[in-house]
C-alpha cells in the first residue's frame, strides 16, 4: 500500500479506525474484529486507531490482543482525555499533567506494548493551558513512553500554541464530503506547521455509502440513533446528496463508499483516512479505495454535489458540538 507521511511519522494511506469494534455502533464481537484487524495487517495497513475511551479501555485490549506478535508492522494510535465511567453516559474532560502521566500508563498496559506510536489529546481541557497539557506529553516523549503527538477536534489557536510547546505530528478531526468545515482555516494551518491531518469518520458514519435510509434500521444500541444528521426529517434530505453522488460511482465503476475515500485520499499527501468497520466485506471494500484515482473534473463534480450547505443537521447533539475545535 501507499504510504504517507504525517509530521515525521510514516504511515500507511489509510488507517482502520477500532472504535466501533467495542461500541457505538451495535453489538461488537472481538473474534471477528481480530480478523479485521488481522486482514487489515495483511493488506498493508499499518495505523490502527483507538483511544481510552472507546469501550472505557475494551477496544485499547482488543487492539493490543490482535497486535501481539505482530508489533512491529503496527502504528498505533490512542487517545486521552475523555473521562468515562462504566455505566453511564456522562462524560467529561481532563488534561491535567497527572491525568496525562495516569492515562498513558493505563494505556499502555491495556494495549500491552511499552510505546505508543501516536498519542492524541482526544479533546481540549477548557480548564487547563494547553500548554501544561502538551507538556506534560512532551515529557513522555523524553521517557520513551510516546514516540509521537497529536491533537483531535482543536482550533486553530490551540494548534500554535501547543506546536510552540513540541512538534505535533497530527490532527485527528472528521473529514468527509460532509463535513468539510477544516477547509477554511485548521486546513491551512495543518500545512504551514507541518502537520498530518487523520480524517475520522470519511464515510460520514457510513451515511455516504448510501445504506442507511431511516434511523429506525439502526440498532438500538447505535449512537447515530441520536445523531441531528440521522433525524429521519435530516436523512431524507441528506439523501439526495448521496443519490447524486451513486451516479457518479456508478459512472467511475466503484462503490459509494470508495467514491468518498478516493475524495479525502485526493485532497493531500498529508490525509490519512481512517475508516472503521468491523466486517472483512467492508474492510476489503473500503481499501480498494486506494487504486481510484479521481481527476480534477471529477472532484469539482464531486463537491458541488456535497457542497456543505446542502448538508442538514449538526455533527453530534448538543452535548457533543461542545467540545469540538476547543
Amino acid at each position: 500500500m501507499e504510504k504517507r507521511i504525517l509530521g515525521q511519522l510514516t504511515v500507511s494511506a489509510m488507517g482502520l479506525g477500532c472504535m466501533g469494534m467495542s461500541e457505538f455502533y451495535g453489538q461488537a464481537d472481538d473474534a471477528q474484529s481480530i480478523e479485521v484487524i488481522h486482514a487489515a495487517l495483511d493488506r498493508g495497513v499499518t495505523m490502527l486507531d483507538t483511544a481510552d475511551m472507546y469501550g472505557i479501555g475494551h477496544n485499547e485490549e482488543l487492539v493490543g490482543k490482535a497486535v501481539r506478535g505482530r508489533r512491529e508492522n503496527v502504528v498505533i494510535a490512542t487517545k486521552f482525555g475523555i473521562v468515562r465511567e462504566k455505566g453511564k453516559y456522562e462524560r467529561s474532560i481532563c488534561g491535567t499533567p497527572e491525568y496525562v502521566r495516569s492515562a498513558c500508563d493505563a494505556s499502555l498496559k491495556r494495549l500491552g506494548v511499552d510505546t505508543i506510536d501516536l498519542y492524541y489529546q482526544h479533546r481540549k481541557d477548557p480548564n487547563v493551558a494547553i500548554e501544561e497539557t502538551v507538556g506534560a506529553m512532551a515529557e513522555l516523549v523524553k521517557e520513551g513512553k510516546v514516540r509521537y503527538l497529536g491533537l483531535s477536534e482543536c482550533s486553530v489557536e490551540t494548534l500554535r500554541r501547543a506546536s510552540k510547546v513540541h512538534p505535533i505530528t497530527a490532527l485527528q478531526t472528521e473529514y468527509s464530503l460532509w463535513t468539510r468545515d477544516i477547509e477554511a482555516a485548521i486546513l491551512p494551518v495543518c500545512r504551514e506547521l507541518s502537520i498530518g491531518l487523520v480524517a475520522y469518520s470519511p464515510l460520514g458514519r457510513g451515511f455516504l455509502t448510501g445504506t442507511v435510509s431511516t434511523k429506525e434500521n439502526l440498532d438500538e444500541k447505535d449512537f447515530r440513533r441520536f445523531s441531528p444528521r440521522f433525524s429521519n426529517d435530516n436523512i431524507t434530505e441528506n439523501a439526495k446528496m448521496v443519490n447524486e453522488l451513486s451516479a457518479v460511482s456508478e459512472r467511475l465503476g466503484c462503490t459509494n463508499a470508495q467514491l468518498a475515500l478516493a475524495w479525502v485520499l485526493a485532497k493531500g499527501q498529508d490525509i490519512v483516512p481512517i475508516p472503521g468497520t468491523k466486517r472483512l466485506k467492508y474492510l476489503n471494500d473500503n481499501l480498494e479505495a486506494c487504486n481510484i484515482k479521481l481527476s480534477a473534473d471529477d472532484i469539482v463534480e464531486i463537491e458541488k454535489i456535497a457542497a456543505p450547505e446542502r448538508i442538514k443537521g449538526a455533527r453530534y447533539p448538543e452535548e457533543g458540538m461542545k467540545g469540538l475545535n476547543g
